[in-house]
Formats: C-alpha cells, sequence, structure tokens
C-alpha cells in the first residue's frame, strides 16, 4: 500500500511549527512528528535562520517527505516580523526544494476552509477541528505546531499524490 508523506511548515523566526503527516489510501491521516523550533533571542536573525534551516534539514533527512506545505506569507503592519519571516521560508524552501520536494503554498483562509469549511475560522475553531481529525498525544503544544498540522492536513487533502 503506497502512501504519502508531507512536512507542514507554520513559518516564523521566533517559533516555526513543523509537522510531519502521512497518509495512506482509504485511511486516515496521521501526524509521525510535530514540533515548534524556537529559537534564541539573543542570537541575531542569522544565526536564527541558520539554525531553523539546520533543523527543517533533518527533520527532512529523518521522515523523507515527498512534499513541503507551508504557509503563504501575508502582509502585516510589523515590517522588521515580515522581513524575518520572509527569510526563515526562504531557508525552509530552500531545504525543501535541495532535498526535491514538491513544494505546496497556502494562504491562511485556504487553510481554514480546508480545515473548517469556513474561511473566517477563529484559531481556536481550527485546533478543535485538528483534535476530531488527527489522534494526537495529550500533550501542551504551541499554536504554530497545531497551525503546521493544519497546513499538513490542507495539503493532504488538495492536492494528488501518485
Amino acid at each position: 500500500m503506497n502512501s504519502t508523506r508531507i512536512i507542514a511548515i507554520d513559518p516564523g523566526y521566533d517559533r516555526v511549527g513543523v509537522a510531519v503527516l502521512e497518509k495512506k489510501p482509504g485511511a486516515k491521516e496521521i501526524v509521525l512528528y510535530s514540533t515548534c523550533i524556537t529559537t534564541n533571542q539573543k542570537q541575531s536573525i542569522a544565526e536564527r535562520i541558520f539554525v531553523i534551516g539546520t533543523e527543517i534539514a533533518r527533520v527532512i533527512s529523518e521522515y523523507t517527505p515527498v512534499a513541503l506545505a507551508i504557509e503563504k506569507l501575508y502582509f502585516t503592519t510589523n515590517q522588521k516580523t515580515a522581513m524575518g519571516v520572509s527569510e526563515a521560508r526562504g531557508v525552509i524552501i530552500y531545504e525543501a526544494l535541495r532535498a526535491h520536494l514538491t513544494l505546496f503554498e497556502y494562504t491562511p483562509i485556504e487553510i481554514k476552509v480546508a480545515v473548517t469549511g469556513y474561511g473566517k475560522a477563529t484559531k481556536d475553531a481550527v485546533h478543535l477541528m485538528i483534535n476530531k481529525l488527527v489522534s494526537l498525544e495529550k500533550q501542551r503544544r504551541f499554536d504554530d505546531e497545531i497551525d503546521a498540522i493544519a497546513i499538513g492536513l490542507t495539503c493532504l487533502a488538495r492536492e494528488k499524490f501518485k
């Protein structure tokens, strides 16, 4: 039985949500791995981007996904934050393409529609649906990690994998 394994990313530079999901034909999606990469605020942005790239490369190497699903950057009023997230997205996409992964990008609205059926769903509504759609161990997770799982579910629901 063929399965599809993807890595999904909620990008940031303070925290990066990461999830590896697998889907077998006729079965529910499974979260194989999820975490939140947290960078040291005392380090320079360059050092933080390096940490993110190194960890993404490690996860790709360990789990061998076929695709990367990542949230598209949306404009924010804080330019410093937008620049940092853009740089983090850049290194994440670089590592994915270096590993020959197919790249899929989704807007926050596309993710909310895929997970809840409603494009203006609250974060709480998305998180509630995640708990209904996949089995997760009872542990505290950052929002970024749950968001990465939502991005992965969006990808597995929308894309056709061979």
